[in-house]
């Protein structure tokens, strides 16, 4: 996954992939709030469903609203919290400024705290809403109960999304150091890089593959010249900012293994690219040809990438609003 706009639709198969489970389950359990709350996970589901009915692209923006926390801090929110007068926030870092579904969280936590107050953590919000959206798209059916419990991060610095959050500039290597940093394998990065099967990216994060790859004025001789020829009819201008490209051309809104199919010099991003000029991640490719196979392999990674850095036992808070730490 990358800085740009993009998300996943997640089709039946995987389902069941997305309750973001700890490895080690320390503090998450499956009806957690049966006690504190009992009517958490159905406000969250109500009210995510009901924006997700007028959003198409609500699967997106939370689904890598949840990716970009993770990353930074452990899934702890902290890429909520708003910047202030003393701080630049994790939302206001150059890699977070497209991050949108911020107002559905806060709906969402509107609506629980007028229920039970400073029970449910805005960790928790982000894992189940992001699934619920899915599950609302896909399947319009309740799911079964997730593991929650998760915490509120106590700090958001804008730095360290800068240092933690893979980058569409990067080559494979790069991002996965990144990746085996958080306990996950090349595996899971060309796994998850399938998200990329849905959404679009600015121009602004490809146009330098057109116009200024080796700051000649050149263009990545690796893209195919008649993807270069449909990208530069896009992105007219190099670092032009405000005109999204499809990261999946021609299937932008289905989520299947088209962008593996397509990766034959057409990856948008570098990273997206450089997947095919290792022999491990090409074989993988290879293999997520199989949209059965796919299906059921991006499970387990969003397994894996939602349980990183889960805040245990009486750590962090349980904010009374997402975008602000209590003290």
């Amino acid at each position: 996954m990358a800085w740009d706009k993009e998300g996943v639709v997640i089709i039946p198969q995987m389902m069941n992939g997305l309750r973001a489970l700890a490895p080690n389950m320390v503090g998450l359990r499956k009806k957690f709030y049966k006690i504190s709350c009992p009517a958490a996970e159905d406000i969250v589901r109500n009210v995510t469903w009901r924006r997700a009915a007028t959003s198409l692209n609500l699967p997106a923006k939370l689904l890598r609203t949840h990716f970009h926390g993770c990353f930074v801090r452990g899934c702890d929110a902290s890429v909520l919290v708003n910047s202030t007068a003393n701080n630049t926030a994790e939302k206001d870092a150059i890699p977070n400024l497209s991050l949108e579904g911020f107002d559905v969280i806060d709906e969402i936590k509107t609506q629980l705290e007028n229920t039970c107050p400073g029970k449910v953590s805005c960790a928790d919000i982000l894992a189940l809403s992001a699934r619920d959206s899915v599950a609302f798209q896909v399947l319009r059916a309740v799911q079964k109960p997730r593991v929650v419990g998760r915490r509120d991060g106590i700090v958001s610095e804008a730095l360290e999304a800068f240092t933690d959050i893979p980058s569409p500039f990067f080559n494979f290597w790069t991002p996965l150091q990144s990746f085996k940093s958080k306990g996950l394998s090349v595996h899971d990065l060309v796994v998850l890089s399938g998200g990329h099967t849905i959404g679009a990216g600015h121009c602004n994060l490809v146009s330098n593959r057109l116009y200024n790859f080796t700051g000649k004025g050149d263009q990545d001789p690796s893209l195919n010249p008649t993807y270069v020829a449909f990208l530069k009819n896009k992105c007219k201008i190099l670092n032009e900012a405000t005109t999204t490209v499809e990261i999946d051309p021609g299937s932008s809104q289905n989520f299947d293994t088209a962008y593996f199919a397509t990766k034959q010099r057409k990856g948008l991003f570098q990273s997206d690219a450089a997947l095919l000029t290792n022999r491990t991640p090409n074989k993988i490719v290879g293999e997520l040809l199989n949209s059965n196979v796919f299906f059921r392999e991006f499970a387990q990674p969003m397994k894996r990438m939602g349980a990183i850095g889960v805040l245990p036992g009486t750590s962090g808070e349980i904010r009374k609003k997402c975008s602000v730490i209590n003290s």
